[in-house]
């Protein structure tokens, strides 16, 4: 009894930590780049004013000018509310880190900065975790006590499969988020065939690929023999890390796929964030938004 207590006070306290730096990030790094970043869902009319020179006379209110006997203009105003999903993969593959923290762990990190960007904003947050399957379902709401229910969610995730279908999961959000939505992808891509529901789901929504990866998935370290396993398949094999050669042709071999990687992205205008386990995101997120603001 005093251990479950014990455990339930560990993961009480992870969460609030997590919960005091995510807000506090959101606040002071990412609020005003996050509202700048994304459109709202339309504009809506705010009020009339008196016409001015220069105006467009399109935006001309003829009834109220007939019946104010002058000349006034419509003023409209963007629609801000907006909904953000995230999609958390939750495949085996994540729990994966040689360094400070799995990607998994980077994963919840990066979500509940973007969580909290979005309540500060006055906006709906929703979560889907999957795996090759639909682990979790979230629909997306606000508030703070929505996070809560998001990060408790993240940290308490004991996926059923260990395999991943990222198809799968966008071909979910295109059949129930009928409405355009911000759509943040956090996955390692440890899979295949996803290009055509990325496309599918950047037609309608505006959607952002959070791409996590460990410094071990692009070089191995000079040691000696390693056992590796595919943490999904658990197929395992040795490699002979203390080969120069060995070591150098895994290198290789790993910047020619990310090197691809990024260039299908770009020609399928995909917007994508990289993310490593081993540093810092905030630049990076940073960075991110900066990029789509500009875009816009």
């Amino acid at each position: 009894m005093e251990k479950q207590e014990s455990a339930h006070k560990q993961l009480t306290d992870a969460i609030r930590y997590v919960e005091i730096r995510s807000r506090r990030m959101a606040s002071e790094l990412f609020s005003g780049e996050y509202h700048s970043s994304f459109k709202g869902k339309g504009i809506e009319f705010s009020h009339v004013r008196e016409y001015q020179y220069g105006d467009d006379v399109r935006a001309i209110d003829w009834n109220t000018s007939a019946r104010k006997h002058d000349l006034y203009v419509k003023q409209f105003t963007e629609e801000r509310e907006r909904t953000m999903l995230l999609l958390v993969d939750g495949s085996a593959s994540m729990l994966f880190g040689s360094r400070k923290r799995s990607k998994r762990d980077l994963a919840l990190e990066v979500s509940a900065v973007l969580a909290y960007s979005a309540i500060q904003n006055n906006d709906k947050v929703g979560l889907l975790v999957f795996t090759d399957r639909i682990e979790t379902f979230i629909p997306p709401a606000k508030g703070r006590r929505q996070v809560l229910v998001i990060l408790d969610a993240l940290f308490n995730l004991q996926p059923e499969n260990r395999n991943t279908d990222i198809t799968a999961a966008l071909s979910f959000v295109r059949f129930t988020q009928k409405r355009k939505a911000i759509i943040f992808l956090l996955t390692d891509l440890d899979d295949r065939n996803y290009e055509g529901g990325m496309k599918l789901l950047n037609t309608r929504h505006d959607f952002v690929l959070v791409h996590l990866s460990d410094p071990l998935d692009k070089a191995l370290p000079r040691t000696g023999l390693l056992l590796l396993e595919d943490p999904e398949t658990r197929r395992s094999m040795i490699v002979d890390a203390g080969s120069r050669k060995k070591v150098e042709r895994y290198r290789e071999a790993q910047s020619r796929y990310y090197d691809d990687l990024r260039q299908r992205l770009r020609r399928m205008k995909i917007d994508t964030v990289f993310l490593d386990t081993d540093r810092s995101f905030i630049s990076d997120l940073n960075a991110f938004f900066r990029y789509r603001e500009q875009k816009i």
